[in-house]
């Protein structure tokens, strides 16, 4: 499909005021969209249809559904989109740092008297923008962040959220399901050479042995890689892959609710560091450190690579496939404002300072498509 044509269409879809959703996996020049022939707001709550799922940082929300079968897709190939307009100035400043200071000393505090191993804790930047185009905006996404899922979703019932997320929750071929574990932050330099310190190392340590935990209850066979660094645009993360075989008699919600949400957006043990964010954090996450993406569609592949062996080729591997990723580095418009989240995982050797810090640096990732 040509790329006038493409975005014409997601253009036109914007302007009716009806649902979609554009986006690209990582390391990926292939662009999907997801165009909902009506405004009906679809929810799932046991995740056994077809379509794409944008669902909430707490499940007892709503979880909202594209559905296959009342959507157009359209695929465009591509390595780089233009682009005509200038971007806007903004300009970040501290604000809310003395607030967010506080909750993260109150969290590091509650970690030290035993009752947590580990908390996520998160903050909303709120910038005013005159004009926004969201689709410009997402194409600054894909030409800037190559190694993460970049999207753009729309729901006149729901709002506008962007964002450009390294971190895969989880993905399902068949029966074979893959999670990374994801955390530890430090900006991106191309003369510095990369160190991680004790702190997040252990921060990254909890996460891996958490999901091994969880997902061996409802797994066999689970295979955990080493621990490599990762570059997410201007920033290193620190990651660990765990692959293994799903049981027959185990659901895809099964496998959402012992994953979702994460000790790397939530903390550990889950259900305290969970109580913990919704009574001390002074907003609603929404869909922030949610999840998003591919739910149950059907892939079929040849039996035999051999192309030359046209018999063999007539019989097919078909598969069912989820791709979710975690709502990470991500914003919503609303109102001609721009609303960022940014967050980071707190544990006893945490500085609040820093943890600050860490904040202003991931809030560039949206900032340097919008400035």
């Amino acid at each position: 499909m040509a790329v006038d044509t493409f975005f014409e269409a997601l253009e036109n879809q914007y302007s009716s005021q009806l649902p979609f959703v554009v986006y690209s996996r990582p390391i990926n020049s292939i662009i999907k969209c997801w165009l909902q022939t009506d405004d009906t707001l679809y929810k799932t709550t046991e995740f056994s249809e077809s379509g794409f799922v944008f669902a909430p940082f707490d499940l007892e929300n709503d979880s909202i559904l594209l559905p296959q079968d009342k959507c157009k897709q359209f695929t465009l190939e591509t390595s780089h989109l233009h682009l005509d307009e200038e971007k806007q100035n903004m300009v970040m400043g501290d604000s809310g740092k003395e607030e967010h200071l506080s909750i993260v000393s109150k969290g590091i505090d509650f970690i030290k008297s035993g009752e947590l191993d580990k908390v996520v804790l998160s903050r909303q930047v709120t910038k005013p923008m005159d004009t926004i185009n969201p689709l410009d905006i997402f194409k600054r996404l894909f030409n800037t962040y190559k190694n993460a899922m970049v999207y753009c979703w729309y729901h006149p019932k729901v709002g506008l959220w962007f964002g450009a997320t390294p971190e895969l929750l989880f993905k399902v071929e068949g029966k074979r399901l893959t999670t990374i574990s994801l955390a530890g932050t430090q900006p991106y330099s191309e003369t510095n050479e990369v160190s991680w310190t004790h702190k997040e190392y252990e921060e990254q340590q909890i996460v891996t042995d958490y999901i091994a935990r969880q997902i061996e209850p409802y797994t066999s066979q689970i295979d955990i890689s080493g621990v490599d660094t990762v570059r997410a645009g201007n920033l290193l993360h620190l990651k660990t892959y765990i692959i293994s075989l799903i049981k027959d008699d185990c659901s895809l919600k099964s496998i959402i609710e012992a994953l979702h949400p994460t000790p790397a957006v939530c903390g550990f043990p889950k259900q305290e560091a969970k109580e913990f964010i919704l009574n001390n954090e002074n907003y609603n996450r929404g869909y922030y450190t949610g999840f998003l993406g591919e739910l149950n569609l059907k892939s079929s592949k040849p039996r035999n690579t051999n192309r030359r062996n046209v018999e063999n080729n007539a019989y097919t591997v078909v598969k069912t496939e989820s791709n979710f990723y975690v709502n990470l580095r991500c914003a919503q418009i609303k109102d001609n404002r721009v609303f960022i989240y940014v967050g980071g995982g707190i544990t006893k050797d945490s500085i609040a300072e820093n943890e600050w810090e860490e904040t202003v640096n991931k809030t560039k990732t949206i900032v340097n498509v919008l400035s």
